[in-house]
């Protein structure tokens, strides 16, 4: 097996920012990194930075194309679509859906897991606020509870990694705590929680902020509602969707404080991410989209975006005061860690040889998934 050698005027390896920097890959696997001058012949030069592969953990299609459809063609066109913007490793999330429809596209996700495609499935519902339903059809929304959990689990084959809930419904604590036993992340999001309620899902065993924010009670002064209680535990990972939409530069440098070190950028991008505006279904629902924003379109309410994660890490750095560190790891490494993917996320002996090579603006170039050239 041939190696290669990538040597770069900026890496991000996992011990920070180095200029410059090489990476030797043979056949899928990075075979080593390091800083300074590469120690063998380099095959490719690299004016710009390397960083990992991106690692996206709540979407839900793109390319005009629906995670929810379960049609192979479907999924592996969305896919597709968010791996030509550097997001080497996708996780599937569902909208709200009745039982068997549920069960169904669960069913079918797990095969395209099995094959590849998508890295895991991501339950965003049905078990959350109608009070903050956003994009969820409410006739679908419902109590949680371990039975229905397993059911779903069972049907996934281990593929469901991660589901959120609104911890304030009723079953919701217990069902937090089958997550946990059955290694599966639970998050918190859609809720009209108290505080004191989302702490109490925290104890439970809930590790994350769904789309800190978004979809959530706001604070108040004396009623702080749920974001202090996500930022301000070490134990929770912060999604956030950085398109400047659902959340603004200064919104998102406040969570970068609050919650430094466990900020994880996602797209939620729906089908219309890198695919032409118009009218879309999400979950049932009629979504518009226009200069650049999902909505519903009878109520106007925002229906996931339009967002793919090279625009959110250039964001990151160029309007929310991120080092491209701290971008990298945001919009990889925390992500890969989070689901338990060691061997993503970053550039290192051992890990699979996804990465981006972005120019000096921090325009994306070229993607390596599994040391293939994507579109090469």
């Amino acid at each position: 097996m041939s190696a290669r050698c990538f040597a770069a005027e900026r890496v991000v390896l996992p011990d920070g920012l180095d200029e410059p920097g090489w990476v030797l890959v043979e056949g899928s696997r990075i075979a080593d990194a390091g800083r300074g001058s590469a120690p063998v012949p380099v095959d490719e030069s690299i004016p710009g930075l390397l960083v990992p592969g991106f690692v996206d953990i709540h979407s839900h299609g793109g390319g005009g194309a629906a995670f929810e459809s379960a049609d192979p063609e479907q999924v592996a066109l969305a896919v597709a679509t968010h791996r030509s913007h550097g997001t080497t490793t996708s996780f599937a999330s569902l909208v709200s859906a009745h039982p068997d429809a549920m069960l169904s596209q669960v069913a079918a996700l797990a095969d395209m897991c099995d094959d590849d495609v998508i890295a895991g499935i991501h339950l965003e519902g049905p078990w959350l606020s109608p009070t903050y339903k956003g994009a969820h059809d409410v006739t679908a929304l419902r109590d949680p509870s371990p039975e229905e959990l397993e059911a779903l689990l069972a049907a996934g084959r281990g593929h469901v990694k991660m589901v959120t809930f609104a911890p304030e419904r009723a079953g919701a604590l217990a069902t937090i705590r089958s997550c946990v036993d059955n290694g599966v992340v639970a998050a918190v999001g859609h809720t009209n929680a108290t505080y004191e309620e989302v702490v109490a899902a925290i104890s439970a065993g809930a590790t994350v902020a769904t789309h800190l924010f978004n979809a959530m009670r706001p604070v108040k002064q004396r009623d702080p509602g749920p974001i202090p209680a996500l930022t301000e535990d070490p134990r929770v990972t912060v999604e956030l969707i950085a398109d400047g939409i659902h959340v603004v530069p200064p919104a998102i440098r406040f969570a970068k404080r609050a919650a430094s070190g466990r900020i994880v950028l996602v797209t939620d991008a729906m089908a219309a991410a890198g695919a032409a505006e118009g009218m879309y279904v999400l979950g049932g629902l009629s979504v518009t989209v226009a200069d650049g924003t999902a909505r519903l379109t009878e109520s106007g309410v925002i229906a996931g975006s339009t967002l793919t994660m090279d625009s959110a890490f250039r964001r990151m750095v160029l309007e929310c005061d991120s080092s491209v560190v701290e971008a990298s790891a945001a919009a990889s490494t925390t992500g890969a860690r989070l689901m338990g993917l060691d061997d993503r996320g970053h550039l290192a002996r051992g890990a699979y040889a996804d990465m981006c090579e972005l120019d000096e603006d921090l325009r994306l170039n070229r993607v390596w998934r599994n040391g293939a050239l994507i579109g090469g």
